[in-house]
């Protein structure tokens, strides 16, 4: 790792591609404010966007993270996020994808942020212990907002904190390397964080999923659709899917023994914690269709 310097802002260099969950613990290792920022380089944040997240911070010593309101960044004005939505496979989406924004200018509650534009309190990322950056690209916000809220943190959606945002503009929004690390990393945040009873339904609900996606698929909608517009087989979607299995078996030792440590600081119960995650659930067939 190597440091440079520019009045005002420090700048860290990895001296190889580490993910994007470890880059940001090396940010936050770094820093010794009581608010840590994250904005993908494919964003572009509105005046007072940190401010009024900040602002909605310090209203409440137990709002852990601030969601924004994310919009997409061309076209007629569509939402990118609302804050995140989890699935009973373990899969994350959107609050709000494609809708109009003024449906969601009301700050609330939510389950957690997209990490693309958020702000966290060095409280709780120091009880967490920050993005598990074995992750290395996406859904890492997913399993740091889980955590989270086992610790009895909450996150607030602030509508009035606007970002524009390119789309998964810096690997693609239906890659192969974005299938990958998708499907790898949904089972790495059930098996991580989910409830037993959650866990065990999990396989179930991602066989609905792919029915979705294959139905989808033939209907010209969702990403599969997309995928295969591209010119991608389906062949290979599938290879990518069983990939991304043999690779969580081989770490399941390792994920069962995160799993067991966050069992034992959890300060919610698995039936509160499992009625948490319903209140901010997605179904298979959504997914799907997005």
């Amino acid at each position: 790792m190597r440091n440079a310097t520019i009045p005002g802002i420090a700048i860290i260099e990895m001296d190889h591609n580490v993910g994007f969950g470890a880059a940001i613990n090396a940010a936050i290792a770094k820093s010794d404010v009581p608010y840590l920022a994250t904005l993908n380089d494919d964003a572009v944040a509105h005046p007072e966007w940190l401010a009024r997240m900040v602002s909605a911070m310090e209203s409440d010593p137990r709002i852990g993270s601030c969601a924004s309101q994310v919009r997409l960044y061309a076209g007629a004005p569509q939402l990118d996020s609302a804050g995140m939505l989890i699935c009973a496979d373990g899969s994350s989406k959107q609050r709000g994808h494609l809708s109009a924004p003024s449906e969601f200018s009301a700050s609330t509650t939510v389950l957690m942020p997209s990490a693309s534009a958020a702000l966290y309190r060095r409280e709780m990322l120091q009880q967490t212990g920050g993005f598990d950056g074995d992750f290395f690209l996406y859904c890492e916000d997913t399993d740091l907002g889980l955590r989270a809220a086992r610790l009895g943190w909450t996150c607030r959606y602030v509508a009035d904190a606007i970002v524009d945002h390119r789309y998964s503009h810096s690997a693609g929004r239906v890659s192969t390397l974005k299938a990958y690390y998708v499907e790898r990393n949904r089972m790495c945040v059930a098996i991580k964080n989910f409830p037993l009873a959650m866990l065990i339904a999990t396989p179930f609900v991602a066989a609905l999923r792919y029915f979705w996606h294959v139905t989808s698929l033939f209907g010209g909608q969702g990403a599969a659709s997309q995928f295969h517009q591209e010119g991608n087989g389906g062949w290979r979607l599938g290879w990518f899917v069983l990939k991304a299995h043999l690779a969580v078996i081989a770490r399941l030792p390792h994920l069962w023994k995160q799993r067991r440590q966050i069992a034992t600081t959890a300060r919610l119960d698995n039936r509160f914690f499992t009625a948490l995650l319903k209140r901010h659930s997605i179904s298979a067939r959504r997914v799907a269709e997005l």
